[in-house]
């Protein structure tokens, strides 16, 4: 998912480091673990109903269930959403392609709009023009850590009778304009995935809502279709949360909004060494937003040529992302193409993410900004 730069074979500053974070809670996850081999209830054991109930209130919504995956969150909050064959979603212009895959796996077909210019996040005017007779869903993807214009894209929404889907996997604990990442639509997915502002051990997501009747196909669909042991309602799949994942999450939630804090003291910290250097261009924030930086992208016409030079001094950078998904080779039969969506396919192209991560050294930092600064001066 990271297309890292680094000098090999040290780095002075690395893309991601979990380890400051991890480095005061390794003691009480091995126990945890520890006693869970005890247990054996490596699957549905206590810690996953424990952690559903506690992500939800952490959300401000009344359920929460717990999935194998981000992918698999967004699939299943759309089936329980009771997407049909065919429906059209709107999904934004820049996304990571799992916000895609979700709607043609669930059997939905992506009708792509072009993003904002300040929050990147799925605009509502373009949202708008997109909408055919077929659309059903609008799906916001919540982009770098920072919430899409809500309120705009839910009054799209009450317009035209659809469903508003937040794709949150960036944005736990974000909040923008009286929302909070969660609790904006009539359901999200998030994922856990170990890079993530809250991340597990291996791959992880959870739905969240405040329908109840969604709650409940959600549960039935990510365990065979059963809302009981071999009583099969429906079709479904295997998409639980594993106790194991639960358990680390349960340790990790309660530093989840220090390490927010953590995120938003680096981003600051950029954005006021990085302003007006050069042609870069410094994240800007949209409405009264209060993002959790999960990225801290920058955007500069000379990205390549910045890329490189950081990587020279063993600054590690990132590309999110470096195609849009309607110029990928996957999503070419939506038959968009080159031009079609210009905000998205110039960040795109500019955009370089910078290294940050609760735990980030103010001397990383300045080690980052002075070799920007250098290169811009030539």
């Amino acid at each position: 998912m990271y297309e890292e730069r680094l000098r090999a074979p040290e780095r002075a500053v690395p893309f991601l480091d979990l380890a400051p974070s991890h480095e005061g809670l390794k003691a009480d996850l091995l126990g945890a673990i520890s006693d869970l081999i005890d247990t054996g209830a490596f699957t549905n054991g206590p810690a996953v109903a424990e952690f559903e109930r506690a992500f939800a209130a952490y959300c401000g919504t009344a359920y929460c269930v717990g999935t194998a995956s981000g992918l698999d969150a967004l699939r299943l909050g759309l089936l329980a959403a009771q997407i049909a064959p065919g429906d059209e979603v709107v999904v934004p212009a820049m996304t990571f392609v799992a916000t895609l895959e979700a709607v043609t796996q669930a059997g939905g077909r992506p009708v792509i709009a072009d993003v904002r210019h300040d929050d990147y996040g799925l605009d509502p005017a373009a949202a708008e023009a997109a909408l055919s007779p077929r659309t059903r869903f609008l799906l916001p993807v919540h982009l770098y850590g920072q919430l899409a214009d809500m309120h705009g894209l839910r009054a799209v929404a009450s317009r035209h009778g659809l469903r508003v889907l937040e794709d949150a996997c960036q944005a736990h604990g974000a909040e923008r304009d009286g929302l909070r990442a969660g609790a904006a639509g009539d359901v999200a997915a998030f994922s856990f995935y170990p890079g993530k502002n809250l991340g597990a051990f291996g791959d992880a997501g959870a739905v969240v809502t405040d329908d109840e009747h969604i709650a409940a196909r959600i549960r039935a669909l990510r365990e065979h279709g059963q809302r009981a042991k071999y009583l099969h309602d429906v079709e479904g799949y295997t998409s639980r949360l594993d106790t194991i994942q639960a358990l680390v999450l349960l340790e990790k939630l309660p530093l989840l909004d220090e390490w927010n804090q953590e995120r938003r003291a680096a981003a600051s910290f950029y954005s006021a060494a990085l302003d007006e250097v050069g042609d870069l261009r410094v994240p800007q924030l949209g409405g009264d937003s209060d993002p959790v930086w999960h990225l801290y992208v920058v955007r500069t016409k000379k990205r390549e040529a910045l890329a490189g030079f950081l990587a020279e001094r063993g600054i590690a950078t990132g590309r999110h992302y470096p195609d849009p998904p309607h110029l990928t080779l996957a999503y070419s039969y939506l038959g968009y193409r080159l031009g079609d969506f210009p905000v998205a396919e110039r960040l795109a192209d500019q955009a370089l993410s910078l290294p940050i991560f609760p735990g980030i050294t103010e001397w990383q930092q300045e080690t980052v900004c002075d070799a920007i600064v250098e290169f811009f001066r030539g």
